[in-house]
């Protein structure tokens, strides 16, 4: 079983350090972890250590010994996902099941047909959950870079973003308005491919034609129909192992 993981501020250098605060807690009291078990501090941004547990101190203090210190590449191509807000706490979900699939950056969308709304305190509230949910699932997944979790975007916004992408999809499930299969189409080795995920009532016929300008044609993944909340995972799952990344 690979080591657990645990976020600092900044990656410490080789030799003594304590980790202490929440994530400290976490190691001493709910992780019960002792002298001898191996850990990996990361800042979430690519840099990690491993470190041997020296000894546990009171309630949140877990000595380690630092024994390596790595950075890890930019992945390529970048695999960002727009995801329309789903219901209830479907967003998490889609948070959690995308960051431990691989995706690098998540970007919430406010698209017509969202049931969901993100105004004022409640929006802030629901973008914390959405990082705070990529924070805990990079960690449970061992990686060292974290999703970054964007504000949420209009949708002249996220055209946009579209119009600045390698290579740019929207999911939907209808072939005939498509460009085919995401399976065959054409990927970029580097740069930044970004997909767009609509809520359940489908992207409206407005913001096709609005993506489309962009650059961002329509591609169906498969021959059933996913939720708005596993639609994203299954094709930055299928993106992950066409582009090498992994192979």
């Amino acid at each position: 079983m690979t080591a657990p993981v645990f976020v600092v501020d900044a990656v410490p250098a080789k030799g003594r350090f304590v980790l202490e605060g929440p994530e400290g807690r976490h190691a001493v009291s709910v992780r019960r972890l002792h002298a001898g078990e191996h850990v990996v501090l990361t800042d979430g941004r690519g840099t990690g250590a491993a470190a041997v547990v020296l000894a546990a101190e009171g309630k949140d203090r877990l000595v380690v010994d630092v024994t390596d210190v790595s950075a890890e590449p930019q992945p390529a191509p970048r695999i960002t996902v727009v995801q329309a807000l789903p219901k209830g706490d479907r967003g998490e979900v889609a948070v959690e099941t995308m960051t431990e699939t691989g995706v690098d950056a998540i970007v919430p969308w406010q698209a017509s047909r969202c049931i969901t709304q993100w105004r004022g305190d409640r929006g802030a509230k629901s973008l914390a959950k959405w990082r705070a949910t990529a924070r805990e699932a990079g960690k449970q997944s061992r990686r060292l870079r974290f999703p970054e979790v964007a504000d949420a975007l209009t949708t002249k916004q996220v055209g946009a973003l579209l119009a600045t992408a390698d290579f740019a999809a929207v999911l939907h499930e209808d072939a005939s308005v498509g460009s085919g299969a995401l399976a065959t189409a054409g990927l970029p080795d580097t740069g930044s491919i970004v997909l767009v995920v609509g809520p359940e009532g489908g992207v409206s016929p407005e913001e096709l034609a609005l993506f489309a300008e962009a650059g961002a044609k329509p591609y169906r993944l498969g021959s059933s129909v996913l939720r708005t909340s596993t639609a994203g995972t299954a094709a930055a799952a299928l993106l992950l192992g066409r582009t090498g990344r992994w192979s």
